[in-house]
């Protein structure tokens, strides 16, 4: 983007100049100050030793307290290092976009387990005390606990300052095209995330009528350096761009020169998946993502053991589930159980169950429901018709709880995407992207979707992208995790289903 014709003359490169070079008090402060994400990982490092050290403490008066010998000092000190060498060789000191607290927890108590089982072995190998269970069983215990309450208050703590706007680093984005917005859409949506975008670098950017009002455009790939110079640039993302190839990789060049972090929105990015496995020819990586077949024997497993997990939450509820009825008996008559056409696994459709929540319609109205572009159906449709008693139980997704029985017949399945009804099927397959791959796998209770805030009328884009999302990296643990969520949601009143 150079206004002259000398300049637009030139071919698309990356500069290299230096800007003027700052003064020496400048460049002494400039490397004393730590960038946020290293300040974070420093944080981390420093309060995990911290409380280890606490944890080992507490151990030590616990058993002296108990009448028991506490374990060596010294063996505390080795416990504790093979924490620290645990958590860095699970990447828990990198800079991360996304901190998850339960991938966080899940890290500490493996860290903590795997630090646990090599002390003891080497104890047992080299000395062998007496009462050497319980010298590593207790602080184990208490390392655990102390270090878990560590991050979750870090983690809280750092979100906080990033939603306040404080600690975020000012993100370059190349590419103005369809991705390029929508990756600095998803960012600005969620400071949590710590970068602030703050601009494009693109020739040929998207035309106005698609966004550009979202963020500017500063400049092309030659602008780099005066860009990065001007906005104190830490963090580039190079999503899809008309540049050519080798001109991608000058920039990759040229902010590693100048210490600026890069990552890219690779090419065929919907294939790209949690399990990844690269192999060379040479210089060229082969990048084989592998997915869970929907029909292979893990997703058999899993609606195998859905039926069995619904089956005790249907017994477990059970008192739960009669005291609904008969509200619903009482506040609104028979029948109880609203049942609705949706559509599953396969395209199959099928019966879905609720406990009713609304008064009945005085007049079946024949008027189709508009919903705004890009916007799932969902929630209280028209007139809100809904008892006191019915609101209550939608809000706590009580009136979800007869899908239980769904579970149990094998029309759906505890997660996984939301089911839609039959006429809205045939809309969004024809205008969503990639909607018709939500049918590979069962319907859910809840999904991945709902416990990311995709419920009710939102962005029915983005809902599909979670939903496939979460077919493409299925796991037992995102399985507990998405159950987790939810119970956190219901447990705070906040509706994950629709």
């Amino acid at each position: 983007m150079r206004p002259t014709a000398t300049t637009a003359a030139a071919p698309e490169a990356v500069t290299t100049s230096a800007p003027a070079q700052p003064g020496r008090r400048e460049q002494l402060a400039a490397r004393l100050q730590l960038r946020p994400d290293a300040a974070w990982a420093l944080g981390r490092f420093c309060l995990d030793a911290t409380m280890l050290a606490a944890a080992g403490l507490a151990s030590a008066l616990g058993s002296r307290a108990a009448g028991v010998d506490a374990a060596p000092v010294g063996w505390l000190t080795v416990f504790g290092a093979f924490v620290i060498a645990a958590f860095a060789a699970r990447g828990m000191y990198r800079p991360r976009l996304r901190a998850e607290l339960l991938e966080d927890l899940r890290g500490v108590v493996v860290a903590t387990s795997l630090a646990a089982m090599a002390v003891l072995t080497l104890r047992a190998v080299l000395t062998d005390p007496p009462e050497l269970a319980a010298q590593v069983l207790r602080p184990w215990a208490f390392a655990t606990v102390y270090v878990a309450a560590g991050r979750i208050a870090l983690l809280w703590s750092q979100t906080q300052a990033r939603r306040h706007g404080e600690a975020l680093r000012p993100t370059l984005i190349v590419g103005a095209g369809r991705i390029g917005r929508l990756t600095a859409k998803r960012l600005l949506e969620h400071p949590e995330l710590g970068l602030r975008p703050i601009g494009f670098l693109d020739k040929e950017p998207m035309d106005a009528q698609e966004g550009s009002s979202l963020l500017p455009v500063l400049g092309a790939s030659w602008d780099l350096d005066r860009v990065v110079e001007e906005h104190g640039v830490q963090q580039v993302i190079v999503s899809f761009s008309t540049a050519p190839d080798e001109v991608l990789l000058r920039l990759f060049r040229r902010c590693e020169e100048l210490g600026v972090n890069v990552a890219f929105v690779p090419r065929l990015f919907e294939k790209v998946t949690g399990r990844l496995t690269v192999d060379h020819l040479g210089g060229l990586p082969l990048i084989a993502a592998r997915a869970p077949n929907p029909r292979g024997v893990q997703f058999a497993i899993k609606y195998t053991a859905d039926r069995l997990v619904a089956g005790i939450l249907l017994l477990v509820t059970s008192p739960l589930l009669a005291l609904a009825a008969l509200g619903v008996a009482l506040s609104l008559g028979r029948p109880i159980f609203f049942r609705q056409r949706r559509v599953g696994r396969d395209g199959r459709e099928f019966e879905m169950l609720k406990f009713r929540t609304m008064r009945a319609q005085p007049q079946p109205s024949a008027v189709a429901l508009e919903l705004p572009p890009d916007t799932a159906p969902g929630g209280v449709e028209g007139e809100d018709r809904r008892t006191a008693l019915g609101a209550f139980i939608r809000k706590v997704s009580i009136d979800e709880l007869p899908q239980l029985l769904n579970v149990v017949k094998g029309d759906m399945s505890l997660i996984g995407p939301r089911p839609e009804r039959p006429n809205f099927v045939g809309l969004f397959e024809q205008s969503v992207y990639r909607y018709g791959d939500r049918h590979r796998v069962k319907s859910g209770i809840t999904g991945w979707a709902q416990v990311n805030g995709l419920r009710g009328k939102t962005s029915l884009v983005d809902r599909v992208e979670w939903d496939n999302y979460y077919i493409e990296n299925w796991s037992l643990w995102l399985d507990l995790k998405i159950l987790m969520l939810t119970a956190v949601a219901v447990l705070g009143s906040t509706r994950t289903v629709e």
